[in-house]
């Protein structure tokens, strides 16, 4: 596996930077990695190496290009409270772009070979929603998405294969929200895994709300979820 920082430019002008991690043989379906708001940070920058150990090639776009460049936070604290600024200062529309514009040049790399998918975390598990709303991904994985639940507006669009993961004990998403998801994505290709035990942010090995058990499970599920639905 090998990594590294690209840029991408910008629909809108400028550029921004993205972490590639490509996989052992070089080329593979491609997956955009969406982080979570404490930025492009170490523990997510080796989950995608982890699924590039797979044999996807991994792009993470820097969400937060614009406010803080190549940021990287922590989990508690003063890390937390600048995390949720950065989250609330960015504008859904803006945001869009970058997806859009980050889908299209993981499209376009060479090493790429058939379809793309996306996932990410919290924040970016609703990117990963939003990515397959708007008919851009061949199919998607959504990690405890926050806020999905907000923009089931878009779920008559959803023409793609989906799988969700929650947490049993989230005290950001409750399983009220989970089942307003379920039930209007009902006629769609869907899979729901509600993780007992877990609270969010269970995938993070960094993080106190690590469950081990409930990851590994989720990571399974989530390659398997690619395997059907990628090639």
């Amino acid at each position: 596996m090998t990594a590294q920082w690209i840029s991408i430019k910008s629909a809108g002008g400028g550029e921004y930077g993205a972490y590639l991690s490509l996989p052992p043989a070089g080329k593979g379906p491609g997956l955009i990695l969406f982080q979570e708001i404490f930025g492009v940070n170490e523990h997510i920058r080796a989950v995608a190496d982890q699924y590039a150990l797979d044999g996807y090639v991994v792009l993470t776009p820097d969400i937060f290009w614009r406010q803080a460049p190549r940021v990287e936070l922590g989990y508690e604290g003063d890390d937390m409270k600048k995390a949720i600024d950065l989250k609330n200062g960015l504008p859904l529309a803006i945001a869009l772009d970058d997806i859009v514009t980050s889908i299209t040049a993981l499209r376009k790399r060479p090493e790429v070979v058939g379809k793309i998918g996306a996932f990410g975390y919290c924040m970016g598990g609703r990117f990963a929603y939003l990515s397959a709303a708007k008919g851009l991904v061949d199919s998607a994985v959504s990690f405890y998405g926050g806020g999905i639940q907000d923009n089931l507006d878009l779920a008559s669009n959803i023409q793609c294969p989906l799988q969700f993961h929650y947490a049993e004990q989230d005290h950001a998403i409750s399983l009220d929200a989970v089942e307003k998801v379920r039930t209007a994505l009902a006629s769609k290709q869907t899979e729901f895994h509600i993780y007992a035990g877990a609270g969010h942010g269970f995938n993070c090995w960094a993080r106190a709300a690590y469950h081990q058990p409930s990851a590994v499970l989720a990571h399974g599920r989530t390659l398997l979820h690619f395997a059907k639905t990628l090639g």
